[in-house]
């Protein structure tokens, strides 16, 4: 039987118009003829549009983990409105749906489905066919375009933090433009960063900005040009190791092959050993956000495995040409449960990525275990944050689930502190697309403060060298309360 709630159709809704139009088309009682198989794993209805023919939609539940959506209108969103509100008015008025056959066109389409996914299955089953040569040639293009990258960064070293104009910043993206051309939009996009700090809000260089908002930006501005060196040192080692590789493989130790722009694939993921099977995650909070250097807008999804406690990032980039037609990730309110969780080569917090999933309602256990994993140590934490921090090219803004005894202020300063008596100072700093926190303390219930669980991501003063922790949810055994929405 299909198993499906709200959540689960706004989190499958491409966008927010989306769902917003599938459930004006469920108002308007659009919906005809509304249809379950006797399985329990199709539904179908029709739909009336502005045609003189309704449209034929159905969402097909026979891969649960994978569910089919398909509709005759002409839309390029998938799933398309009419599926969408499909789908709401199975949650909302599930009586309404009688026992029918599946349409013939339907069983057509998934024994196609079938023989597709099964010569999938096959296909993933032989060893990937490597074109070395053209491959040994792509190699060699990225260690030219790695002298460029170094080129541009002594230029930048040169001119020094305080003699950045909006006229040299605009110079430098377009000579970085070639890193593209070179195969390395990662490191166009870590050049791109530095320039960035010069900009102005919408990404734009002007002129007019003062000296003093400059200046504030250059304690961060030296630390992207300390990333920048590294990134040319340790990406033109690796590159060299790897094109001294008989089977030219990528390094699957560290994060560097995706600094440099290596779109990894699910298969080469398996292929390396970095998936686990059988994983529940719970998400603890999205954001999405507009990323100016890489000229996308990212979802962002901080997500707990509840049988290790690690915590990962699920990240959907959409280019601005493109945003329009990508599917946009929103916040997911249940557990989500994969047969196979892909890791991506990282940090503390490695992006992951899984084929399909099903869905259940978050249980009480579920929120017990997310404390149960939580640091309960700050000293430990901070020593292990520290110790990551050293390598320029380690996430500077690692998250961590830490177990508090409380959450209040010490001389007008809001500070959370361990059992030991151990504290870490808030800070509405940190990621900086992300919103703000710290107003909403007061507004939390009086039982959240009470040694609770919080979700936070670490942040180095680069002033004053301390690190401090923005809180991006709260953890009770009843509800995660999110603030960063």
């Amino acid at each position: 039987m299909i198993s499906i709630d709200e959540a689960f159709v706004s989190a499958a809704a491409p966008n927010a118009d989306a769902a917003k139009n599938g459930r004006a088309l469920l108002l308007k009682g659009r919906f005809t003829k509304l249809h379950l198989d006797a399985e329990g794993s199709l539904l179908f209805a029709e739909c009336l549009g502005s045609g003189a023919d309704p449209y034929l939609c159905s969402c097909d539940f026979v891969r649960p983990e994978q569910p089919t959506y398909r509709c005759n209108c002409p839309s390029r969103q998938f799933p398309c409105k009419h599926t969408v509100g499909l789908m709401y008015a199975y949650v909302q008025k599930r009586a309404a749906f009688t026992v029918a056959e599946v349409p013939a066109d339907v069983l057509e389409k998934r024994e196609k489905l079938a023989n597709k996914s099964e010569k999938k299955k096959e296909s993933a089953a032989k060893p990937t066919k490597v074109n070395k040569s053209a491959l040994a040639k792509k190699i060699t293009a990225q260690l030219d375009g790695i002298d460029l990258l170094e080129t541009l960064t002594l230029d930048l070293m040169r001119l020094g933090i305080g003699n950045i104009s909006a006229k040299t910043a605009r110079e430098i993206e377009e000579k970085a433009k070639q890193l593209g051309n070179a195969y390395l939009p990662g490191a166009q996009a870590a050049l791109h960063r530095y320039t960035q700090l010069f900009a102005n809000e919408l990404g734009e260089f002007d002129t007019s900005v003062s000296n003093v908002v400059r200046e504030s930006v250059f304690s961060e501005a030296l630390d992207q040009l300390t990333r920048l060196n590294a990134l040319v040192k340790q990406g033109r080692a690796y590159l060299q190791k790897r094109l001294e590789d008989p089977e030219l493989k990528p390094e699957t130790e560290s994060p560097i092959a995706a600094w440099l722009g290596h779109a990894w694939q699910l298969s080469e993921l398996k292929a390396a050993g970095l998936v686990e099977s059988e994983v529940e995650l719970l998400q603890l909070s999205f954001n999405m956000h507009n990323d100016t250097a890489r000229k996308e807008f990212v979802d962002t999804g901080v997500w707990m495995n509840l049988r290790t406690g690690r915590i990962g990032l699920t990240q959907n980039f959409r280019p601005y040409k493109a945003a329009k037609f990508i599917h946009s990730d929103d916040s997911f309110f249940q557990v989500a449960k994969t047969p196979e969780l892909c890791i991506y080569p990282g940090d503390v917090n490695p992006r992951i990525r899984w084929d399909g999933m099903t869905s259940r309602p978050i249980e009480p256990g579920d929120l017990q275990r997310v404390c149960e994993l939580a640091r309960p140590d700050f000293a430990s934490t901070i020593k292990e944050v520290k110790n990551t921090l050293k390598s320029p090219l380690a996430d500077k803004t690692p998250i961590y689930a830490l177990r508090t005894q409380r959450l209040g202020k010490v001389n007008g300063v809001l500070v959370i502190e361990d059992e030991k008596g151990d504290r870490l100072t808030l800070t509405d700093r940190g990621m900086s697309e992300e919103p703000p926190s710290c107003h909403l303390v007061p507004l939390l219930p009086k039982a959240a403060l009470s040694a609770p669980t919080l979700i936070v991501r670490f942040r180095q003063d680069l002033d004053t060298r301390k690190l401090q922790v923005k809180l991006l949810s709260v953890v009770t055994e009843q509800q995660v309360i999110r603030l960063t929405l």
